[in-house]
Order: structure tokens, then C-alpha cells, then sequence
């Protein structure tokens, strides 16, 4: 198959979905307005040489709105094992379509339905539903019936993602991680306290001295630093066991990105995986991607990098942004970002937040570098929610 044309390379938003622990197990593709077709506009991204490997271990949910017109040959790319089919309940009515599903079923593919259908869904060789239960449970049996996992979508805190999980549900979507819950979102006043000082540290490029002795004030960011370490990333002869050899083994530029990282993983004191950790590693790794692309200064790549990871900490520090700034001694075009998103920097940061067309169009990118970036983005994040 031939390179698309750029002009006609679709715009996706990737969104997560994770289990019960807050960890991420698939993606769906969600695909713009003007994609035309959204499963042959999904194609098109996961032709992209090695995507599947990209994205490893994550699953892949593909939305076909018409499976009438899908045919076998069309799937013949794709494994099996990593796609989930992502069809309406509506559609499942039809004979027609019923049997082409199960064939489909009865060759490897997984079937989702969007939406409750009965029996229909049965017939369709569908194993999972995929329902908005943001206000509303689905009947009982309507989970019951296909072995799953069900995915529950428009899931805005913890406390309904455990309330959709006793009824049945195991995957779960939504905008849940910006909306932590208030008792754990930020520690005591303490933990708070030492954070901002330890990015106050990272910010001025503090002596690796300074960074050792506030890092042993804190056992959680310490224990993940040394697990990250001594994380298959690395692939280490020997162990490390003192904070000084781990700041020598990942060296100054990437001790910074990682602690900036290690922020987010710290925040969780329950066992539950923090969920704006790859959400702040998806924004961190895009923006200097992209960044990258518009041929920008090394150290403009790093200040967009520090944007990305950044623009979270309102929500993990429960504080408004103006008062994280104020804090901190950061650069000017990285302040005007975080705050209005002005300049280029909060330009390209709103883009990665919004995936819009007039956005790219604006910063002067071609869709297809944004899906590298994407991609990119995404397979580093991955790597990072599993090392850390």
C-alpha cells in the first residue's frame, strides 16, 4: 500500500483505557469530523510501520460505524489478538450483519458493542459491550450474557469507576484522572511542601548534592527513583542502591525528566497506579516531538518538555497554577504556557490538549508528523507507566 497523501492523513485522539488498578490495558481511536470513513481512517494509523509494536501491550479499539460494508480482507493486517471491533447495538439487529461479525468472531477478531443488544450481541459473536454509564447502569443481564470485559466510558471519578466495576464492568474510559479523589490528591501540607522544592531544585538545575538530601526525605519519590533505576529500561550489570549512583547513572538532563515524572508516581499511597502519570508523559514526550519537528532549539525541545509534564500539577497538587508558578523559578515562555497558553509554546500546548485540526494548521504541522508524535508519545508512556 502506498504512503497516504498528507492532506488526507487522518486526526486521531487516542484515549486510554484502564482497569480497575488505573492501569492502562487499551486504546480506543477517536477520530475527527472529517475522517470520513472512521475505520478506514484507522487503518490508514495503524499501517504506520510498526505501530503494533508502538503501542505493545495495549489493545486496540477500532470503531466500525457500518460493519454491512466491513469485509475480512480489510482486517488482514491487523492481528487479531491486539484488535477489539467496536460496533452500534443498532447494527446488530441485522441477519446480514450478525453472521459477518461471528465469522469474524470465529477468526480471532474481537467484537465490542456500543450500546446494549441483547441477544443480538450474542448472535454477532460479540465477548464485550461498551456502555456510557457516567449516570445510568445497563440491565444486569445485558453484562452477563458476553464474557467481557465491559468497558464503562464517561467515567469522571474513582468512586464510579468502583461502583461500575461491582456491576460488572473491568475496562474503564473517561476524564476520571483530572478529578482525583480529594482526600489523596495532594498528601498532607508537609509532601506538598517538599515537592515544590524538590521542582524548585529541578527547575534552577540544582547540585546533585541538594537534589540527594530532599530526595531522602521523601521514602515514596526515593523507592521509585531506585525501582526505575534498576528497571529492565536500563538493563543495569549491577544493582543500585544509593541515590547518588542513580543520579550518576541517568545523568543530569534525564534525572530532571525523570523526577519530573516520579512526581505523579509518588502521589498514590493505596497501591493504585496514579492516572495523570502517563497523562503527563503522553504531553511531555509530544510536545518536544513536535517541538523537534518544527526544528526548535534543543533547549526550546527541553522547555517543551517541561511544559508537557507540567501542565498537570494544578490537578496532582490540588493548588491553582498562578501559585505552582509563583514557586518556581521558570522560564518566561514556559510560564505564559502554563498559564494562558500563549506564545508558541502554549500554543503547541494547547494543540496537544485539544488534537484539532486548526491547531495543526496553525503551528504549521501536517497531520501525519502529529500521529508520529502521537505515537511516539504513546509508546514512551507506556514504557514509563510500566518501569516506574
Amino acid at each position: 500500500m502506498s504512503a497516504p497523501e498528507t492532506s488526507m492523513f487522518p486526526l486521531v485522539e487516542l484515549q486510554a483505557v484502564s482497569n480497575a488498578h488505573n492501569e492502562w490495558v487499551a486504546l480506543t481511536f477517536e477520530l475527527s469530523a472529517d475522517s470520513g470513513d472512521a475505520f478506514q481512517a484507522a487503518l490508514t494509523l495503524l499501517k504506520t510501520p510498526d505501530v503494533f509494536a508502538a503501542l505493545a501491550p495495549l489493545d486496540c479499539i477500532l470503531p466500525v460505524a457500518n460493519p454491512a460494508l466491513l469485509e475480512l480482507s480489510q482486517l488482514s493486517e491487523l492481528p487479531p489478538n491486539r484488535v477489539v471491533l467496536r460496533v452500534p447495538a443498532a447494527a446488530c439487529s441485522e441477519i446480514p450483519v450478525q453472521k459477518k461479525l461471528a465469522g469474524y468472531a470465529d477468526a480471532g477478531y474481537r467484537i465490542m458493542v456500543e450500546g446494549v443488544a441483547g441477544m443480538a450481541a450474542t448472535l454477532c459473536g460479540a465477548r464485550s459491550l461498551m456502555v456510557d454509564a457516567s449516570l445510568i447502569m445497563p440491565p444486569v443481564l445485558a453484562l452477563v450474557a458476553q464474557p467481557g470485559p465491559h468497558l464503562a466510558t464517561g467515567m469522571g471519578s474513582e468512586h464510579r469507576i468502583a461502583e461500575c466495576a461491582k456491576a460488572g464492568f473491568s475496562w474503564f474510559a473517561g476524564d476520571f484522572a483530572m478529578h482525583p479523589p480529594q482526600d489523596t490528591n495532594a498528601g498532607d501540607g508537609t509532601s506538598r511542601k517538599r515537592l515544590l522544592a524538590l521542582l524548585g531544585l529541578l527547575a534552577r538545575d540544582a547540585d546533585s548534592r541538594e537534589l540527594e538530601v530532599l530526595l531522602k526525605q521523601d521514602p515514596a519519590l526515593s523507592y521509585h527513583l531506585l525501582k526505575l533505576v534498576n528497571s529492565a529500561a536500563f538493563a543495569l550489570s549491577s544493582p543500585i542502591h544509593s541515590f547518588g549512583q542513580a543520579i550518576n547513572v541517568l545523568g543530569r538532563r534525564q534525572l530532571q525528566r525523570w523526577l519530573q515524572l516520579l512526581l505523579y508516581a509518588r502521589q498514590q499511597d493505596d497501591g493504585m497506579a496514579n492516572p495523570l502519570l502517563p497523562l503527563a508523559a503522553v504531553r511531555a514526550s509530544q510536545m518536544e516531538a513536535l517541538s523537534k519537528a518544527l526544528g526548535w532549539e534543543r533547549d526550546q525541545q527541553d522547555m517543551a518538555f517541561v511544559a508537557g509534564v507540567f501542565s498537570l500539577l494544578d490537578v496532582l497538587l490540588d493548588m491553582p497554577m498562578t501559585e505552582i508558578v509563583a514557586a518556581l523559578s521558570l522560564d518566561l515562555d514556559v510560564v505564559m504556557a502554563l498559564l494562558d497558553r500563549a506564545g508558541p509554546l502554549g500554543e503547541l500546548l494547547a494543540l496537544v490538549e485539544r488534537h484539532d485540526a486548526a491547531g495543526l494548521d496553525k503551528a504549521g504541522l501536517d497531520r501525519e508528523t502529529y500521529w508520529g508524535a502521537q505515537l511516539q508519545a504513546y509508546h514512551w508512556a507506556i514504557q514509563v507507566s510500566r518501569n516506574i
